[in-house]
């Protein structure tokens, strides 16, 4: 182990512990974590370290110090991505061979790859969500000069978002990030994202994994159209008459209703001031996350965050608080209907799905329960309804992506097999 090189922002001892001497494809079980893998072109091997759940991925020095790096630089962007943990080189094999550097990123908890969520009874949308939550990936990846260079539905990881999918950047190996990318370097990944997607649909329907109503091509256009009405949504200058100054503050709403902030917005007059040019220049994804956690200090993914706000909204209505301050309504909210219902389920379950994750389906559970008795339910009881009938037939951690909340407990096997 004299060679061996540990490069980490904060280094963990425990990593030395690994046996670094094995190729990684021959690592035995009792150090591995059996968690579902997608496609790589590398071995990667999921371990479980002092409580962590950690991926490694064997690769030439090169290029994982240059991933390690780029995955860096996208974290401080705030960009959802994995998050890197450590480069692992000077590895040596018993037999003094030399073996490949490994790169250690950290699991991202309650995260499956596509074939994992296509390898149970879907909803028929389920593959259109998961093209939606790619293309605000690659969105978001373009607006801060990243490009992908290898777009694909094997080097996404996929996690519930109330009732949406979001998608996160799990491999940026063939990646650059750039100050600003040109309409060529989009285009070029654009392009490439539909010609990956199309093929790998076709590949899960030969594995009949696929439902024959899908169709592959028109999902990968799809791709292209929504990438494409979210960038202009965010980037497109925009023209009127001085008169209708509205419109400034209509486009800074739509812009929030997709779930980004404007932090810049260049307006721009003709010489006699007639018409009025608008053009955002800096927008921020998690506009409503950032308001739930300004209010409540949770810290949950967007579409979650805009379905609590909603519930938020709601309680503060039903309990005649629409004149009191927001800041002190959504503490009372925290306090006596979020976290009771977190609360009423039990501690051995809570593990199975995100806090945040778990109210909204509770908050779905309420809704069918209260049309099927013909009343309206309270928490309490739809959060103990939800907790028999739903969550106790869920598999642990990795839930049954793409099933609605009351068809859960229609198939109770776990995905991990």
């Amino acid at each position: 182990m004299e060679n061996l090189q540990i490069t980490a922002a904060t280094p963990e001892s425990a990593l030395l512990d690994l046996p670094w001497r094995v190729p990684l494809e021959d690592w035995p079980n009792d150090v591995l974590a059996a968690l579902p893998r997608g496609i790589s072109r590398h071995v990667v091997r999921f371990v479980r370290l002092k409580g962590r759940m950690l991926a490694i991925k064997e690769t030439r020095d090169h290029y994982a110090f240059r991933e390690y790096e780029l995955l860096r630089r996208l974290h401080k962007l705030e960009v959802p991505a994995v998050v890197p943990l450590a480069v692992v080189t000077g590895r040596v094999g018993d037999d003094g061979e030399p073996l490949e550097a490994a790169i250690i990123t950290e699991h991202l908890a309650f995260s499956l790859p596509y074939r994992a969520v296509f390898s149970q009874a879907l909803r028929p949308d389920t593959a259109t969500r998961l093209i939606d939550a790619l293309a605000v990936l690659l969105v978001r990846l373009h607006l801060v000069g990243f490009y992908w260079g290898d777009v694909s539905l094997s080097n996404t990881l996929f996690r519930r978002d109330a009732d949406r999918f979001a998608a996160y950047l799990v491999d940026a190996e063939t990646g650059d990030l750039h100050r600003e990318l040109t309409s060529g370097q989009r285009a070029y990944d654009l392009d490439l994202a539909r010609t990956n997607i199309i093929g790998e649909l076709f590949d899960l329907e030969a594995g009949e994994l696929l439902d024959e109503e899908v169709d592959a091509i028109g999902i990968g256009d799809a791709l292209v159209e929504r990438y494409t009405e979210l960038w202009d949504a965010l980037t497109k200058v925009e023209s009127f008459s001085a008169d209708e100054r509205w419109r400034v503050d209509e486009r800074i709403r739509r812009l929030n209703d997709l779930g980004f902030d404007v932090g810049e917005l260049a307006i721009v007059t003709d010489i006699d001031g007639t018409t009025v040019q608008i053009q955002p220049k800096v927008v921020d994804a998690g506009h409503h996350s950032r308001r739930l956690l300004r209010l409540t200090g949770l810290d949950v993914q967007d579409n979650q965050a805009r379905r609590l706000l909603n519930d938020l909204d709601s309680w503060r209505a039903a309990t005649d608080r629409l004149n009191d301050s927001e800041q002190l309504v959504a503490h009372d909210w925290l306090l006596h209907s979020f976290e009771p219902t977190i609360a009423a389920v039990p501690r051995d379950l809570r593990k199975k799905l995100e806090p945040a994750q778990l109210f909204h389906e509770i908050l779905d559970h309420r809704w069918y329960l209260s049309q099927r008795v013909h009343r309206d339910v309270p928490m309490p009881e739809a959060a103990i309804s939800y907790v028999d009938q739903v969550l106790r037939h869920r598999p642990d951690e990795q839930a049954v992506l793409g099933l609605p909340p009351e068809r859960a407990h229609e198939d109770e096997e776990t995905l991990l097999g």
